[in-house]
């Protein structure tokens, strides 16, 4: 079964809440693929990665960097999965495609509250996956203090 997760982003940007994600994910010795469907923002984001933390490295690469099956996280606004990633977290825009949703162990939307549309877009998807077989949904948002509040699930 596919783990969906939906992150509302109320506190913080994507560049500030993306890398503490990462982390997680490389911990648990999973490979993340990162598709935003703004094709600029890669490098920024990239570059946050970088400087997320001093004590803390994210190795990662995006097209510029080449090398895909050498990074276990990989930035890009295509369809693809050159780093044989089994996270998928789609940001700005981005969505996974039905074989990623199937095919991925976990599958994270991230949309921020500053953007009407991105908001309407996941709380659309919410509705085509709720009763699809296979998903596993939940909903995700920053409380005051910034921390995580599950706030619904399939």
């Amino acid at each position: 079964m596919s783990e969906v997760l939906f992150y509302h982003l109320q506190r913080q940007p994507l560049e500030r809440v993306l890398p503490l994600l990462l982390q997680k994910t490389l911990d648990r010795g999973w490979r993340a693929l990162v598709r935003l469907g703004q094709p600029e923002r890669i490098g920024p984001l990239s570059d946050a990665i970088w400087s997320w933390r001093d004590e803390s490295f994210i190795p990662h690469g995006a097209a510029r960097d080449g090398y895909p099956e050498h990074q276990p996280v990989w930035l890009t606004d295509k369809e693809e999965n050159p780093n044989g990633a089994n996270v998928l977290f789609c940001a700005a825009g981005a969505a996974p495609t039905a074989e990623e949703l199937s095919a991925m162990d976990r599958v994270i939307i991230m949309f921020s509250s500053h953007d009407t549309s991105a908001v309407e877009a996941a709380r659309a998807l919410w509705r085509e996956w709720k009763d699809r077989e296979g998903l596993s949904l939940t909903y995700w948002r920053q409380d005051e203090r910034g921390a995580w509040i599950k706030e619904a699930g399939t």
